[in-house]
């Protein structure tokens, strides 16, 4: 029997974990003595905001890269908890595109409701964990950072719920020591507002990039400039958006791109992603990998292939996010309690080079998202999680995706309906590029202030 467990990370992968136990808890199941490790000061991992940029008050890593005006980018009924639907906690339908604050809102109204703070140890920083082979078990040296103190633990099984969206990367260009302005990553961004006057150059061609350009328009850029490595994302931009192609080098405020073109640039924000960094894990625990729909080395996407008792749940490039977070919560709780027994190396391995051949195999987003679907489906078939439609949620990436090129200012304006309680979702009473004031009280109101 697994007496002890590690989860390190309160966010949403955390907290759906610690959901999982809880509601199995709450059905007669014996479940292990649960100890979640937390960082920052409070729960949401990401979607706990915070204004700090760098480092924190106790020196550690900043771990948000939550920006001030961000709005969902994908449709909130493809990312709805199962058995905690928007409709129960907002006790009303509401749009499908919600801000921020309204999404923090609900993930933490049903950790607040299963009481999940009784597991969480808050300010408290994973620095170390080791496994022994003698007493099959691991070693979590943790920093309380508010006493500044360390202490270690004993754990029969860790799972790692830090994310894969704070720690940037962080590439160079010749010349930008000498460039004049701003510079930052996407990680670093909190406000609009700053470049509001500006021309701005963003660097980038993924998700981050797209809405950065987006936000610094909307809150009065004068221009965005778009630079992507290999291929542009190709919206129907509006006037003041340009996509070219990759910078090549800086020299003071002019930027030179790869087919000839140049133009002065304000400020500079550098949307190229983010590493997988565990530097509490030793090399015999850490995943390494690039972002992709499914990493190596990880059974069911979820269990360390050396040594199953270690689990990893979010490291997937996502279109689903909290949704599959929650079914990949269920998998490991349900292995952990004994319910599903786990195969042999051989056939581990086999699972993994399967998925991962039928991945480097996909064609484009639809592909993708029905590839991520089926993910999802494999484990959620094997588990009692509330019911939820997957081919609706899939229909309705695919409907998203076609949206934005339609009309990448006017996605968010769309309604949806939810895959859960089959309620349609009303549209937001201003649309998004008009809605300057993006707080909870606003976007529930029925009409705009």
């Amino acid at each position: 029997m697994t007496s002890r467990v590690a989860i390190i990370g309160a966010g949403p992968c955390g907290l759906s974990q610690l959901h999982a136990f809880e509601q199995a808890r709450l059905k007669g199941a014996d479940i292990p003595n649960l100890v979640c490790f937390e960082k920052q000061d409070n729960w949401g991992g990401l979607w706990n905001y915070t204004w700090r940029t760098g480092l924190d008050e106790y020196g550690e890593p900043v771990h948000g890269s939550m920006y001030r005006y961000l709005w969902s980018n994908g449709p909130k009924e493809c990312l709805e908890f199962a058995d905690y639907p928007f409709d129960e906690h907002f006790q009303k339908p509401i749009p499908s595109f919600p801000p921020r604050e309204v999404l923090y809102d609900y993930i933490t109204g049903r950790a607040k409701k299963s009481k999940l703070e009784r597991y969480i140890q808050f300010s408290t920083v994973v620095k170390q964990v080791e496994y022994s082979d003698a007493s099959q078990t691991f070693t979590v040296r943790v920093k309380d950072l508010a006493a500044d103190q360390e202490r270690s633990e004993e754990f029969d099984a860790v799972i790692v719920c830090t994310g894969h969206f704070s720690v940037p990367n962080v590439p160079k260009f010749a010349g930008i020591e000498q460039f004049p302005g701003r510079v930052l990553h996407s990680h670093d961004f909190r406000e609009a507002r700053e470049f509001a006057g500006k021309d701005l150059l963003v660097v980038g061609s993924s998700y981050s990039a797209e809405d950065i350009a987006l936000q610094s328009y909307k809150y009065g850029a004068r221009s965005v400039t778009i630079s992507h490595r290999t291929r542009p994302m190709g919206f129907k931009w509006p006037e003041g958006i340009e996509e070219v192609p990759l910078l090549l080098r800086l020299e003071g405020k002019t930027a030179y791109f790869k087919d000839g073109s140049s133009r002065k640039v304000d400020a500079i924000v550098l949307c190229a992603g983010y590493q997988h960094s565990f530097p509490f894990l030793p090399d015999s625990l850490r995943l390494k990998t690039k972002n992709r729909l499914y990493p190596g080395s990880l059974y069911k996407g979820i269990f360390w292939q050396d040594n199953p008792k270690l689990m990893y749940l979010g490291m997937q490039d996502q279109f689903y996010t909290f949704s599959m977070f929650d079914v990949q919560a269920w998998y490991a709780r349900d292995v952990v309690l004994g319910r599903i027994a786990l195969p042999d190396a051989v056939a581990i391995a086999r699972d993994i080079a399967q998925w991962q051949a039928r991945e480097e195999a996909l064609g484009g987003p639809d592909d993708q998202i029905d590839f991520q679907k089926d993910y999802v489906l494999d484990l959620v078939q094997q588990v009692d999680y509330a019911p939820c439609d997957w081919e609706m949620t899939a229909d309705m990436f695919k409907a998203w995706e076609h949206d934005k090129e339609h009309s990448i200012l006017g996605y968010r304006d769309k309604s949806f309906t939810s895959p859960c309680t089959g309620s349609q979702a009303p549209v937001h009473h201003t649309p998004w590029i008009e809605a300057m004031d993006d707080s909870m009280a606003t976007f529930l109101a029925t009409q705009p202030e």
